[in-house]
């Protein structure tokens, strides 16, 4: 197993569009900034074996350890008239749908861009506008050691390695990740979240889960057919949500 996301060992598991071009560098700041106002056609994919700069969700910085990790971005070019957030569920769709296969353990999708396996967080999803563009960048923990995660951050993380005790060939799971993504985006072009909604649904990590929802005691209700987060508050008033911080209790 060459442990490396390099062109020669990546595109030979590559057999759609996604990842022509495939752009890799072996260090980057992150591997959006390689994608952001390229000009890239559909499908280009950046990826890299470390991030020095690698970004999450609210200005949170992506820690990881070299080599450990799949870190690629993948650029699109959606029609204006569909919602651009929603495609960081179907992107962790399809990244819940890969770590599955790799690991035969049941992968969820926690609102709005994460990946959980056995309550723990393997991914994280990050999507941004780049003109008419979007890019949409994907960090999943592979190979790292429970010393190397970051175990302070708000939903306690895990690799595939720490959640199996298996090491996995990350070049694989990359190829399996773009096959899915391509065919996941091709079914949201057609039809929105519909296209997708019943693996989304059958994956739904929050749904009936006690939550705490930028601050308020909630309990989760179930992801929307828009891509919004449907709660009930304590105080029994349902909402939808359409973006913020969401905690889960154990």
């Amino acid at each position: 197993m060459t442990d490396t996301l390099a062109p020669e060992v990546v595109e030979p598991h590559l057999s759609g569009r996604f990842g022509k071009p495939y752009l890799y560098e072996a260090e980057c700041e992150s591997t959006q900034q390689l994608l952001l106002g390229s000009g890239l056609p559909e499908g280009a994919v950046a990826a890299t074996d470390h991030q020095t700069d690698g970004r999450g969700r609210l200005g949170r910085t992506w820690e990881e350890t070299a080599g450990s990790s799949v870190l690629a971005s993948v650029m699109l070019h959606p029609p204006a008239e569909r919602k651009a957030p929603e495609l960081s569920l179907v992107a962790a769709l399809a990244v819940a749908e890969a770590v599955e296969i790799a690991v035969v353990l049941a992968a969820q999708v926690k609102w709005p861009n994460d990946v959980m396996l056995n309550r723990r967080k393997v991914a994280g999803i990050l999507s941004e506008l780049s003109g008419g563009a979007v890019v949409v960048g994907i960090g999943i923990n592979v190979n790292q050691t429970r010393d190397q995660l970051a175990l302070d951050a708000p939903t306690e993380p895990a690799s595939l390695r720490t959640a199996t005790g298996t090491t996995y060939d990350r070049a694989v799971l990359l190829g399996s990740l773009l096959v899915r993504l391509e065919r996941m985006y091709e079914m949201w072009l057609e039809a929105g979240l519909d296209g997708i909604y019943g693996g989304l649904g059958a994956r739904d990590f929050l749904r009936g889960r006690r939550i705490t929802a930028d601050g308020e005691p909630a309990t989760a209700v179930q992801i929307l057919r828009d891509g919004r987060l449907e709660i009930e508050t304590d105080a029994g008033q349902v909402k939808a949500l359409e973006s913020g911080e969401v905690l889960f209790e154990c």
